[in-house]
């Protein structure tokens, strides 16, 4: 039985419909703008997404001793022999292109005596990252949304994307509800670009926002789309830690200005687990405080500070230093409480070098996007160079492309009651549980078949109405947690953000991603 009437529906057209606000979907509308019709879609505010809230910066090869070349073998290292080469190839050479080009049209990184001030993280063999302060993603979403508010662009803000329009392997758009208006509307559109961002709000930890839970990923899935490399998540190593599970971003640039990670005896310990000692790359340093916290049988340790220039730390991370207070912490000389968030998803949408899904006239760019760049894990600093790079390729493709659009699409009807809302937050919550004791940040066998178990349970459990937001919603967060444990699973070794304690050591018979598929046993492709 539909809950709404036809004359409900709203029908709209657009030459180009972008899912997502954050920096690869704005810079899609930007430059989308210039070849036709353009609306983007959002279920949040604009200031909430991971590119909003991204602190250290943009890593892109400007300096006089640094070159693309540096650039792409600190890349292919990080992505631990399972990246995409031309992928990596595109991302560093364009990647420094796509800054320069921001930097002309008026973007304001920091500057040290006339000279951009690049920062240094983990993982890079240079000083490379472009920042603005410890608050680089808001300034470089705010300075973008400037230029897209300069464009005929149709911007729909809390307006709910359940389901993608797909017709014999072609995209015609999506279905979507507007919570404001309280009205349900068919986007048509020829070219559909996904920049939804990640999933790593499926677990209890994280420094993503709670609205990161792969909606694109199952979207795009549920349409048929195929997706990779989801096993591999990115723990940042200097999550924030209390007590009742809150959590922010500690930006991986403090220890490129020479912060401390300390143990529980207040002694430094990376060296033992690394050269680059604080500076390695986050997997490694990720999976080194792990090990020291079970040494120690504790939820946590320190990073500190307290060695370094007060004043300078002050003006440089003033954000985290504000952030801190509210705890009654001080970053120049308090130890800090840290522990591994889950912060980035590695994998995605199984894309080609223009963002093109095996879905025609499907894109995907940005973080729900799987290129192969990062590989099993991604250097510090890339995810923004990404979002400039592919969502401009994307539609330098999708401008080419002209379909023929079908005039019988059958309209989709969804309602938002409160008949499941509660209980789909309960179970959110519980997903997020069982993610995070389960296929967190090291896994096993046992470990993941209890959560597919649970996750099974769940969805038997569960009163789905039909045609109900949260009932469509549930199955799509129990399709990315189904999909990252399936993938984990399978990966029988450890590399980069996928960690097995029943298989510790990485196995090159393994050297390739896992690509899934509705209706199809998850595979094995090779790595360019």
């Amino acid at each position: 039985m539909r809950l709404f009437k036809k004359v409900q529906i709203l029908k709209k057209q657009y030459d180009f419909l972008i899912i997502g606000s954050g920096l690869a979907g704005l810079m899609a509308a930007y430059h989308a703008s210039n070849y036709g019709t353009v609306a983007i879609l959002t279920k949040a505010p604009l200031d909430i997404s991971n590119s909003y809230m991204a602190q250290g910066g943009i890593a892109a090869a400007l300096s006089e001793d640094d070159s693309v070349e540096s650039h792409y073998e600190d890349t292919i290292t990080a992505g631990r022999g399972i990246c995409n080469k031309e992928a990596v190839k595109v991302l560093v050479s364009e990647g420094k292109e796509r800054v320069q080009e921001l930097i002309r049209l008026g973007m304001k990184f920091d500057y040290l005596d006339g000279k951009i001030a690049f920062g240094q993280e983990g993982g890079h063999s240079h000083r490379r990252i472009l920042h603005a302060g410890d608050l680089t993603g808001k300034a470089l979403v705010n300075f973008v949304f400037h230029l897209v508010k300069q464009k005929k662009i149709d911007i729909y803000e809390k307006t709910l994307i359940h389901e993608l329009i797909e017709k014999n392997g072609v995209c015609l758009g999506a279905f979507a509800y507007d919570i404001i208006n309280r009205k349900n509307i068919t986007f048509v559109s020829q070219n559909t670009i996904l920049a939804t961002g990640g999933a790593s709000g499926i677990f209890n930890r994280t420094t993503n926002p709670n609205t990161a839970t792969g909606d694109g990923i199952a979207l795009a899935y549920n349409a048929g789309a195929k997706v990779s490399g989801l096993e591999f998540i990115q723990f940042h190593p200097t999550g924030f830690y209390t007590e009742e599970g809150e959590s922010f971003l500690i930006t991986e640039a403090i220890r490129g200005e020479g912060a401390y990670i300390l143990n529980h005896d207040k002694q430094r310990f990376m060296s033992n687990y690394h050269q680059l000692s604080e500076l390695a790359p986050r997997d490694i340093v990720s999976r080194a405080i792990f090990d020291e916290m079970k040494k120690s049988d504790s939820k946590f340790l320190y990073l500190s500070l307290a060695h370094l220039d007060s004043e300078k730390i002050k003006n440089r991370f003033s954000n985290i230093y504000r952030e801190l207070k509210k705890y009654n912490l001080d970053l120049t000389k308090d130890m800090i409480p840290i522990t591994p968030a889950a912060h980035y998803v590695a994998g995605g949408i199984k894309t080609n070098l223009d963002g093109e899904s095996n879905i025609i006239g499907l894109f995907a760019c940005g973080e729900c996007a799987s290129t192969g760049i990062h590989g099993a894990n991604r250097l510090a600093s890339n995810s923004l160079l990404e979002c400039l790079v592919f969502s401009k390729r994307a539609v330098d493709k999708a401008k080419k492309r002209k379909l023929v659009l079908s005039s019988d699409v059958k309209d989709h009807f969804i309602n938002i009651t409160d008949i499941n809302k509660e209980e789909y937050f309960r179970l959110k919550n519980e997903l997020k549980t069982i993610m995070s004791d389960e296929v967190g940040i090291i896994r096993s066998e046992e470990s993941i078949k209890r959560a597919l178990n649970k996750f099974e349970e769940i969805d038997s459990l569960f009163d789905y109405k039909p045609d109900d937001y949260y009932s469509e919603k549930l199955r799509d967060l129990l399709t990315v947690c189904r999909l990252t444990a399936t993938a984990a699973l399978t990966r029988k070794e450890s590399r980069g953000g996928h960690l097995r304690s029943d298989y510790e050591n990485k196995d090159d018979k393994f050297l390739a991603n896992i690509v899934q598929q509705k209706n199809c046993e998850p595979k094995f492709e090779e790595v360019n």
